[in-house]
């Protein structure tokens, strides 16, 4: 009898168990969602806003950078530089307006293509130095040009071409030597590390070994330079993006799952080998993009996924957050450059960026600090 009392009562636990469950948790109010046919997107409303302000901003600086004088000569107003965008307006506005477009251009898509490049490698291997410029992705592009400029002789279009040659090698050398065990670990990043700081050391020997007309181009050009840009030399960054974007896209939701590690985006069907080695390609093709056409420019892939982290309350880092922060870290940082020191003096733009840059790694070891203590 005990034993049929307890037989009959256990269905009775268990349908309570499953009526007191607590329900699932709702989505913060933040969150929206658009379903387009079968498609559903899921939206932030705050990491959006955040987004949509820094895109005008972003199209202000621009704007106001097309009518910066390096000159005595005052700026261009805004009402000036619509005329000359509209073509109603000649004469030597619209010539200012034209030298300046170029730099501009590659400032902007620059910056989406650097921070795009160092939300990739951030989230993969899930540690904010994950960046094309300390693994020493932007050292073999310097490498790269070095040897075009320095060894061959060649052009801006050879150098931009060993830029990128040398910037997808080091990418290989640093995939086949880092990957043992995964990206999501510090190997990936120490190697990288390791191999930027012997470029760097062949770099100097480069420089030094070089004519002093030749060394000091190739110096001024390794600190990161949009001036003297021409239109013709924005169309490799234009089409990089064109073709990598699509693919992001398409990879997206894999790359969100090392957002917990390797071991959990593969227990959820990943296929991580493969995965991390079309994400490396999408991101050293980012970082090739703009240092082939502007030189190494530094910490802009650094600083601006994590910034973007900060501003908006997402789990992990928002790709289309980080890419307005790069287009606006990188296009103010080109105004600095150009009119601190004007009329006498033109900064090259990785001046400015490395300052901003070692600001925000004190900031970081401070935080580092903060987190140790408590």
């Amino acid at each position: 009898m005990t034993t049929s009392r307890s037989r009959s009562s256990s269905p009775r636990r268990s349908s309570e168990v499953e009526t007191t469950a607590p329900p699932p948790a709702p989505w913060p109010r933040r969150i929206r969602f658009l379903r387009l046919g079968p498609v559903s997107l899921k939206i932030d409303l705050l990491a959006t806003a955040v987004t949509v302000v820094l895109v005008v901003a972003t199209a202000l600086i621009a704007l106001w950078s097309l009518g910066i004088s390096t000159t005595s000569s005052p700026n261009l107003g805004l009402g000036e530089i619509f005329r000359v965008l509209a073509g109603l307006q000649s004469g030597s506005a619209a010539d200012r307006v034209v030298a300046a477009a170029p730099a501009v251009i590659v400032a902007v898509l620059g910056g989406i293509s650097l921070a795009l490049s160092g939300a990739i490698f951030q989230t993969v291997t899930r540690n904010p130095l994950g960046s094309p410029d300390i693994i020493g992705f932007t050292t073999g592009a310097y490498t790269g040009a070095l040897v075009a400029m320095l060894v061959f002789g060649l052009g801006s279009a050879g150098t931009t071409v060993g830029a990128l040659i040398g910037c997808l090698a080091t990418g290989v050398a640093v995939y086949f030597l880092g990957m043992r065990g995964g990206t999501g670990n510090y190997r990936f990043i120490v190697v990288g590390i390791g191999i930027s700081a012997m470029l760097v050391s062949f770099n100097g020997y480069l420089v030094a070994t070089a004519d002093v007309q030749n060394a000091g181009s190739a110096a001024a050009w390794g600190m990161g330079n949009l001036r003297d840009l021409t239109m013709s030399e924005t169309v490799p960054v234009f089409v990089v993006l064109a073709i990598l974007l699509p693919v992001l896209a398409v990879v997206t939701p894999r790359m969100r799952m090392f957002e917990l590690g390797a071991d959990s985006a593969q227990s959820k069907g990943v296929d991580t080998g493969r995965t991390e080695l079309l994400l490396l390609v999408v991101g050293v093709g980012f970082a090739a993009a703009t240092t082939s056409v502007a030189g190494p420019i530094a910490f802009v892939a650094l600083v601006a996924p994590q910034l973007a982290a900060r501003l908006t309350p997402s789990a992990g880092i928002p790709l289309v957050t980080s890419a307005a922060v790069g287009a606006t870290l990188l296009v103010s940082s080109d105004a600095i450059a150009r009119t601190v020191l004007a009329p006498t003096t033109q900064l090259p733009v990785g001046v400015v960026t490395t300052a901003l840059g070692g600001v925000y790694l004190l900031f970081l070891l401070m935080a580092q600090a903060r987190k140790a203590r408590l």
